[in-house]
């Protein structure tokens, strides 16, 4: 799948034309943005984590991964590290902040079909977080 761009609004100015004008639309390649590199940490972050978490941990990484995909941004990599539940516990905090970072950026972006994933994602590591 190609880099799903998203669109930013920038002003032109122009010798003929002042920046108080409409502003133009201007292609900003997410897989190459910071909300890309968020978004790659928060899913490492969730591949590291314990697997005690009645499967809502794997549920919030295929969300992310569903995200990742419609915006281009390639996951891939070495999975096997794997760390205990405490320390487990706040990297899905940190991976957690990540996700919210990137919801905002994409609802201000008009990106409602990449906020629904992160919204489903942040819920089960909300639940997640509540296993014991």
């Amino acid at each position: 799948m190609s880099g799903a761009s998203l669109l930013a609004i920038t002003p032109v100015q122009t010798a003929s034309a002042p920046a108080t004008q409409a502003a133009q639309f201007e292609t900003v390649q997410f897989s190459n943005s910071a909300e890309a590199a968020k978004l790659h940490r928060a899913y490492r972050i969730l591949a590291f984590g314990d697997h005690d978490y009645k499967g809502h941990r794997v549920k919030a990484m295929e969300q992310v991964k569903k995200a990742a995909e419609l915006l281009g941004v390639d996951l891939s990599g070495d999975d096997r590290d794997r760390e205990p539940q405490v320390l487990s516990n706040d990297q899905l905090r940190e991976a957690r902040g990540l996700l919210t970072d990137i919801l905002g950026s994409a609802e201000v972006k008009g990106q409602q079909r990449i906020s629904v994933h992160i919204n489903a994602a942040i819920k089960q590591i909300d639940i997640a977080l509540a296993i014991r």
